[in-house]
This record gives structure tokens, sequence and C-alpha cells, in this order.
């Protein structure tokens, strides 16, 4: 098994490393401490499966993991998040990954977490997991703005929090202008949101960039 952890913390690095070779003595593991990194190391060679954090020196929230599953659609992709919730959890699921597992259960999952995406299958931890399912059925407290938005809406309300422009958006995302335009008009109506700085603070005090 090659197995590549991508967190910017040595200690994390370092821990998941000893977790991984205890249950995997023969596995290759490979270490990124930011998503550029990740990135070379994946386009280098094949990965069976990538950990990862979602937060990143060099990218903020979801972007991360939407860019590595871009570049290796055959690397599963298991999220170990500081973010507990439900919702985000599923739209990391929405967005490719195979597993999402919270970094204060890592110690005791971890091991599960990695053979259930290994065999094909996806992981999510049992507390998220009732939460989610509480959720989908309509009897999760009212959500959040945030929550009310697509994939993709979430997508450009993170970029733009992150001081991205309508064309560094569109790059990235590999939009129109126009189009990233909409999806900035759908996310002020879902949200109530008036402007750019407002997007900014609220995905801040919510905990969905980094540094917040």
């Amino acid at each position: 098994m090659k197995l590549l952890i991508v967190d910017d913390h040595p200690v994390m690095r370092f821990g998941v490393r000893q977790l991984v070779a205890q249950r995997w003595p023969e596995a290759e593991i490979g270490e990124a401490s930011c998503l550029t990194q990740a990135l070379e190391q994946m386009r280098g060679a094949p990965w069976d499966i990538a950990l990862l954090d979602l937060s990143m020196p060099d990218t903020s929230g979801l972007e991360g993991l939407v860019r590595l599953h871009r570049a290796a659609p055959g690397t599963r992709l298991l999220v170990l998040s500081m973010h507990d919730e439900a919702a985000y959890a599923a739209r990391a699921l929405q967005l490719g990954a195979a597993g999402y597992l919270t970094k204060e259960h890592a110690t005791g999952e971890l091991v599960m977490a990695i053979e259930r995406v290994r065999g094909g299958q996806r992981y999510i931890s049992a507390d998220l997991a009732a939460r989610l399912a509480d959720l989908l059925s309509g009897e999760a407290p009212a959500r959040a703005p945030h929550e009310t938005l697509s994939a993709q809406e979430h997508r450009v309300m993170l970029l733009i929090a992150a001081g991205r422009s309508a064309s560094e958006i569109a790059e990235a995302m590999h939009l129109s202008v126009k189009t990233v335009g909409t999806y900035r008009s759908r996310i002020i109506d879902k949200t109530g949101l008036a402007n750019t700085a407002e997007i900014a603070r609220y995905c801040a005090q919510h905990g969905l960039v980094d540094g917040a």
C-alpha cells in the first residue's frame, strides 16, 4: 500500500505515520506539508490513499480536496479534519472524499477508516454519521445559512472569503467569470450576506477558512 500524509503539522504527520506503520509495516508512506507538495508527489507517482488535512497553508477549506481529487482521481482521499459539522463532512464526500474523520477520533478510528477506504468503501465516524442522518431526515436543528448552499456555491463562497477575484475563481474552478457572478448572486440571496467583506467575516466566524 502507498499512502501519502498531507498535513502541515509535523507532530500530526509523525503520529499518523506511527499508526499506519504499526498496522501495515510494508506500507510505503510519503509526507507533504502543503497542497503544492502533495500535488507534486501525486503527479510523480500514483498513491493508493491520501490522508488529507483541510487546513493547509496554501489553500482554503475544501478547495484542497477538490484540487487533489482532480489531479489524482484514482487516489482514495480520506479527510482528517478539525471540522465536526455533519454538513461539512457531507460536502467533502460530495466533492470526492472517500472518507471523513475528525482529528479527535483519529487515534481510535484511523486504522479502521483506512481499511474501509482501502477496500473501496466510504467511511465516516459514528457520531458524524448519526448527525448526518438527522440532517438528511430533516430532524437536525435549523441549518446555518452556508449549509443551504450547493457544493459549487460553497466553493465560490470560500474562495471569495480567501480574497480571490472573480477571474481567479473562474480559473481555479474552470468556470466563466459570468458563471462565478451567478454563483455569487445566489450566495448573497441564500445567506443574506451583502458583500465580500460580510462573506469573509461570516466564513471566519464559522471556522470555514484557515486561521479562523
